[in-house]
C-alpha cells in the first residue's frame, strides 16, 4: 500500500518524491506487528513531527497523556497495553529543554513498567550537546545525559549530533542520521541559478561542513576568518595551590601541636599567549554570487547576521543561512528579519512555528521520510546502512 504523503504548505519543503538516495515506499505497519509510536511532548506544537512520521508509517500515535500539574511535576499516563511491543519515542525539544527531558524519561520509565520489549528513543536534537567538552570547572553535562538515557531505553536514533563523539557516551546503538541530503536536494530545486552559488563556512570550525555541501553540490567554498574572541587571563589560575601553611598546627580541641611540612614550592611555567582578535577576512570570492551559509545549528544568531553583513559588503547579491536544527531561541526572528539575510532553512527536528509567525524569512525542511524509514528498519531488523550511503567519516 502506497504511503500517505502531506500537503506542502509554502513555507515547508515536503517531498512529492522521496530523495534520490531513498528509494521505495514505506510498507504499511501496525500495534499487531508489534511496534508503536509515541510522542513524549505535551505540546500540541511539538507533537507535529510524530503525527507526520505516523502517517507515513500508516500506524496511528500511540495513546498517552503527558501534562504538568500544578506543583510543576510531569505526569505521564499511558492508555493502552503495550506488552511485548517495540516502542519509538519521539521527543522534540522545545524550548523548555528540561521539561522535554523529563516527560522523555519518565515516559521511557512508564513504558518499561508496563512490560514493553524494546524502547527507542527518536530524539532529533539531542539537547545538550554544545556541553560535550570539558571546560575549567565545569561538567559534560551531554555525558550526563547520556547515562540517564542508558538506564532508560536500549536504542537512540538522532540526527546530526553537535560533536560525532557523543556517540561514545552511550552504552548502546545510536543511530546518528543526517539531514544534509534534504537540505541539498533543497539547494538543487529550489533556489533559481544555484550553480552560481558559493557555500560559505562562518568560521574555521564550520569548514568541514561547508566543504562536505561544497563537493557534492560542485560549487566554490568561502570561509569568513576573524573576530576570534580574547582568552580571559584568570590571576587565580592555582599556580600558588595548595596554599603555604605553618610548620605547626594544633589539632582543634585537644590542644597537641604537630610537625607539618611546608608544600613543594611552584614552578613557573611559560604562560600560554592570549589570542588576539584578527582582522576579518573571506577567504574564497562571494562578488557577484548566492552566498550559502551551512551549519549544524541556529540558535543565537548574532554571528550568523555579522556574517551576512561582510559577505554583504564583499559583493554577494544574496545571503542564505541552512542548518539542520534551527532552535532560534530568543530574539533571533527579529535579527534576522531586520538582516541582510534574505532566507533561513532549517529541518523540523526542532519546532519553530512561533518564530515563523515573527519572521517571514524562515523557511522549513521536512525530514520525517528518514525518521520514518529508520524507524521501520530498526524494528524488521533490516540494515541501516542504507541511510548512510555515501556519508563519510569527515560528515
Amino acid at each position: 500500500m502506497p504511503r500517505r504523503m502531506l500537503t506542502p504548505h509554502k513555507s515547508v519543503f515536503s517531498y512529492s518524491r522521496p530523495p534520490k538516495w531513498l528509494n521505495g515506499p514505506i510498507t504499511m505497519n501496525s500495534a499487531r506487528c508489534g511496534y508503536r509510536v509515541f510522542s513524549a511532548n505535551s505540546s500540541a506544537v511539538c507533537m507535529e513531527l510524530a503525527k507526520k512520521i505516523t502517517e507515513r508509517l500508516g500506524v496511528e500515535l500511540g495513546k498517552a497523556v503527558v501534562y504538568q500539574e500544578t506543583n510543576g511535576e510531569t505526569r505521564v499516563e499511558i492508555k493502552e497495553s503495550v506488552r511485548g511491543q517495540d516502542i519509538f519515542i519521539i521527543q522534540t525539544i522545545p524550548r523548555d529543554v528540561n521539561t522535554a527531558i523529563m516527560e522523555l524519561l519518565i515516559m521511557a520509565y512508564a513504558l518499561k513498567t508496563s512490560c514493553a520489549k524494546n524502547i527507542i528513543g527518536v530524539i532529533p536534537y539531542f539537547p545538550y550537546s554544545k556541553q560535550s567538552k570539558m571546560r575549567k570547572r565545569g561538567s559534560i553535562v551531554c555525558k550526563l545525559l547520556a547515562s540517564m538515557l542508558s538506564n532508560a531505553g536500549k536504542y537512540i536514533i538522532t540526527m546530526d549530533l553537535h560533536q560525532k563523539e557523543i556517540q561514545g557516551f552511550f552504552n548502546f546503538p545510536v543511530d546518528n542520521l543526517r539531514a544534509s541530503p534534504f537540505l541539498l536536494q533543497y539547494i538543487q530545486e529550489e533556489i533559481q541559478d544555484y550553480r552560481n552559488a558559493v557555500i560559505v563556512a562562518k568560521s574555521p570550525d564550520a569548514a568541514k561542513r561547508a566543504q562536505s555541501y561544497a563537493e557534492r553540490l560542485r560549487l566554490g567554498l568561502a570561509v569568513i576568518h576573524g573576530e576570534a574572541q580574547c582568552a580571559e587571563l584568570d590571576m587565580a589560575d592555582g599556580r600558588h595551590s595548595p596554599p603555604t601553611v605553618k610548620n605547626t598546627t594544633v589539632h582543634p580541641g585537644l590542644g597537641i601541636p604537630s610537625k607539618r611540612q611546608p608544600p613543594f614550592p611552584g614552578i613557573e611555567l611559560p604562560m600560554m599567549i592570549a589570542k588576539e582578535k584578527p582582522p576579518i577576512s573571506v577567504v574564497g570570492d562571494v562578488g557577484g554570487r548566492i552566498a550559502i551559509i551551512v551549519d549544524d545549528i541556529i540558535d543565537e544568531v548574532e554571528s550568523f547576521v555579522a556574517a551576512a553583513e561582510i559577505l554583504k559588503e564583499r559583493g554577494a547579491y544574496k545571503i542564505l543561512v541552512m542548518a539542520t536544527h534551527g532552535i532560534l531561541s530568543a530574539d533571533a526572528p527579529h535579527l534576522i528579519e531586520d538582516s541582510s539575510i534574505d532566507e533561513v532553512v532549517v529541518t523540523n527536528t526542532v519546532p519553530h512555528e512561533v518564530q515563523k509567525l515573527q519572521c517571514s524569512k524562515i523557511k522549513t525542511v521536512d525530514i520525517s521520510l528518514i525518521l520514518s524509514e529508520a524507524i521501520r528498519r530498526i524494528h524488521n531488523g533490516e540494515s541501516m546502512s542504507y541511510l548512510f550511503r555515501n556519508i563519510t567519516m569527515d560528515d
